[in-house]
């Protein structure tokens, strides 16, 4: 399975002292979106809660695609955020973003952390994200790494626990173009703490959201030159579902280029093509699936919860999750493979006894996405390998859970 892989969760165990230290915390997540109204502006303006291009103050730069759009020229401004201390040290870090971005525009998002010795890192770049990819490439950024931290497609990945952070958002437009527009900013950051304690569930009856169910695997071999479908699929695939939960999604008009025309479910090949990231050449990457959610009216983020106690909160409330993790083999009893080094799939719910609904899309049909999982494997797997990372859409104006 190719969603991502695992998440630098597992990896940041290494860190020199962390792991002896982190075993004694708690495990500590923080959700932070925000306000344009604050921050220092460049050639940007705030208004309504959006950020756009400003009336002046912008520069202009050539920008070389890497994935074979050539050499363009684009003005762009951009906004950097105060200092956010989460209260913690953190050992990962994951932005997200919802952006509109009209024909020939693009954002960038950056972000710099503090060192416990009081040090600024570098910028690193999270993201160069475009909606189309009709004459830019969206794209996660490669060799970033340094004595500091790496990059591992959409994750901030700090060698030595970090204090406080900085974002950095610019958006970039070439002359006579729209401006792009940003309504939310967000990023979640994480301890490495362990060992990973099951909960306890909250429920006292069956609830099952009606969730519509595809699969990845009848997509096998679908556009090599977004994948090609079956395992590689199981983000965008998840996506798709959840987005028709909400009833939004591509028109016919929009996915008409999917051939052949008894294609089964094209909005899932809509989905891989739109979260396509050309330099991790996958549609497994995490902030790029919110990105592409919001497209289409849905509010959302990346971030992480603590356990399957609160992911029952969202299902409660009625919001079906994304959830990302990696098992090893005879870990998950009813999953369609082994094991996976990477998978996505849905929490569209739980049995009254805990265990999870998951639609999975690794199943051989739509008929078979729809599975029960074990509370106890599911928990673990999920918590031990990504620390209970979840895409989280919702339709504007949804109330969502107190944790």
């Amino acid at each position: 399975m190719v969603a991502r892989g695992l998440l630098a969760f597992t990896l940041l165990l290494v860190l020199t002292g962390s792991a002896s230290a982190a075993a004694k915390q708690p495990y500590q997540v923080d959700l932070e979106s925000f306000s344009f109204a604050g921050g220092e502006k460049a050639g940007t303006a705030a208004s309504g809660g959006a950020l756009t291009l400003g009336a002046s103050g912008l520069t202009s730069a050539p920008y070389a695609d890497p994935h074979g759009y050539g050499t363009k020229t684009y003005e762009s401004g951009s906004w950097t955020s105060a200092w956010h201390d989460p209260g913690f040290a953190f050992s990962q870090a994951v932005p997200s973003w919802n952006a509109t971005t009209p024909a020939r525009t693009w954002i960038q998002v950056e972000l710099r952390a503090r060192t416990q010795d009081a040090r600024e890192t570098k910028w690193y770049v999270l993201g160069r994200w475009a909606s189309g990819d009709g004459d830019f490439h969206r794209t996660s950024v490669p060799g970033q790494g340094d004595k500091d931290a790496s990059i591992a497609i959409d994750t901030f990945i700090p060698k030595r626990a970090m204090l406080a952070y900085q974002l950095r958002l610019t958006l970039y437009r070439e002359i006579g173009a729209e401006s792009p527009s940003v309504t939310k900013l967000s990023t979640v950051v994480a301890n490495d703490a362990e060992p990973y304690v099951p909960s306890a569930t909250t429920m006292a009856r069956e609830m099952i959201l009606p969730v519509p169910e595809y699969s990845q695997e009848i997509h096998a071999g679908h556009y090599p030159e977004f994948d090609g479908g079956g395992e590689a699929w199981c983000s965008p695939t998840s996506t798709a579902m959840i987005l028709g939960f909400w009833q939004r999604g591509p028109t016919p008009a929009a996915y008409s280029w999917v051939t052949p025309a008894d294609h089964p479910d094209p909005w899932v090949d809509h989905a891989a093509r739109y979260t396509y990231d050309y330099n991790y050449n996958g549609a497994g990457n995490w902030p790029f699936n919110v990105a592409y959610a919001h497209t289409f009216g849905l509010e959302g983020a990346v971030t992480q919860l603590h356990s399957l106690a609160e992911a029952e909160q969202y299902v409660k409330a009625g919001i079906p999750l994304v959830a990302s993790l990696s098992f090893g083999s005879g870990k998950l009893d009813g999953f369609l493979f082994k094991g996976t080094n990477g998978h996505l799939l849905t929490i569209v719910g739980f049995t009254a006894s805990g265990d999870v609904v998951s639609n999975d899309p690794a199943a051989l049909s739509d008929d078979d996405v729809q599975r029960t999982y074990d509370r106890a494997q599911f928990e673990k797997a999920w918590m031990e390998s990504t620390g209970g990372l979840v895409y989280l859409f919702y339709a504007p104006g949804t109330t969502l859970p107190t944790l």
